[in-house]
């Protein structure tokens, strides 16, 4: 069953498209990590998604209900940690955590919330002397209070210190054992990778490609040759270079690497290598990262295997993503919150329109 669908979603702001003929799904129960450079259209596709925004053609759903015509559903059953959020700086950390179930209608366990996030000495403190990291762990709190079937987090590791980023990667993991279907919004690679089902890359407001992370290194196929020998002559560099799906061939004293696209250009240098005797003597084989799948995605080899996909839909430069939000920088828990913003600006209201629209009505 899919708890989030969409279809050929298009936003515009004037005549710059966002997202154009955007179309994937998440999976129930699935960690799905949508990853993307900054302004390639991933808080546009969340912000449509709970109602903040709505799209200039195309659909959305999220457990059945349509984004725009039934937001309040789609919100008594989500957690959101959103992008640019801002906190009350005269409430504490208690009272942000009971404004969230009230909004809800749900009882909440203030303390145990606060404690799952690492700040439970912080829970009679005003918020407007936090540091940037105890303020994403109290958002993050926020976002997981009643138990919510889908928890939508846009660039959750933002502020936060290893530690942090540790025990947010713990709690996504809890949430998934729960049943939880996690949606995940992030441009750094690494937290991705660590957590995530399935990953989906975005650029320019398009879905180059989609998969879990075994199947793009699989589509990409490109692998990483050590091989060590005794000797590397020239000629034997020249070779490899020659065969057909060989990408890059360097070389140290007693070390050939090779880049190969394929199983058969593989076998093929490690074979050109025995011919040559120069004392072959062990290879190794390292398969890409998911640094050098999202590379290559973002650089359109993935894209361009992917064309005519029904999952995956074209695209013009998106460009909400790369503003002055939290997510520009990675901060520390150890700095102090000056640098979030003032605590009255539109981020502040955007947290204040999700516990309204959740109690009121829809968006």
């Amino acid at each position: 069953m899919s708890v989030i669908e969409i279809q050929n979603l298009t936003k515009r702001f004037g005549t710059v498209a966002a997202l154009d003929d955007l179309s994937f799904s998440v999976e129930e129960g699935e960690v799905f990590g949508f990853l993307g450079p900054n302004g390639a259209g991933k808080s546009t596709t969340i912000n449509i998604l709970l109602g903040f925004t709505r799209a200039s053609a195309g659909s959305a759903q999220v457990f059945g209900h349509d984004v725009e015509t039934e937001s309040k559903q789609i919100r008594f059953r989500t957690g959101a940690l959103l992008e640019g959020y801002g906190v009350y700086s005269r409430l504490t950390a208690r009272e942000h955590v009971e404004r969230a179930a009230n909004a809800k209608g749900v009882v909440a366990d203030p303390d145990a919330i606060l404690e799952r996030v690492g700040i439970p000495d912080a829970a009679d403190r005003r918020a407007g002397g936090f540091s940037k990291g105890m303020r994403q762990r109290m958002a993050i709190g926020m976002a997981l209070v009643g138990e919510p079937d889908l928890l939508v987090l846009d660039e959750p590791s933002t502020g936060l210190d290893p530690n942090g980023v540790r025990d947010l990667r713990e709690i996504i993991r809890e949430e998934s054992r729960r049943g939880a279907t996690v949606f995940f919004s992030s441009h750094l690679i690494d937290q991705v990778e660590a957590v995530c089902d399935r990953v989906g890359i975005l650029k320019d407001g398009e879905m180059v490609t989609q998969g879990d992370v075994d199947d793009l290194r699989a589509r990409l196929d490109a692998s990483l040759v050590s091989v060590s020998v005794d000797e590397t002559p020239d000629s034997l560099l020249g070779s490899l270079r020659s065969i057909d799906g060989v990408e890059e061939v360097s070389a140290t004293d007693r070390q050939v690497v090779v880049t190969a696209r394929g199983g058969v250009a593989k076998l093929r240098a490690l074979e050109a290598i025995e011919r040559a005797n120069v004392g072959f003597t062990d290879f190794t084989t390292t398969d890409p990262s998911l640094e050098e799948i999202f590379e290559e995605a973002t650089l359109g080899a993935l894209a361009a295997a992917d064309e005519g996909d029904a999952d995956t839909g074209g695209g013009s430069p998106g460009g909400d993503d790369g503003g002055s939000g939290p997510g520009d920088s990675q901060g520390s828990d150890e700095t102090d919150g000056d640098s979030q913003g003032s605590d009255e600006t539109d981020g502040e209201e955007r947290q204040a329109d999700w516990s309204e629209a959740t109690t009121e009505g829809d968006a």
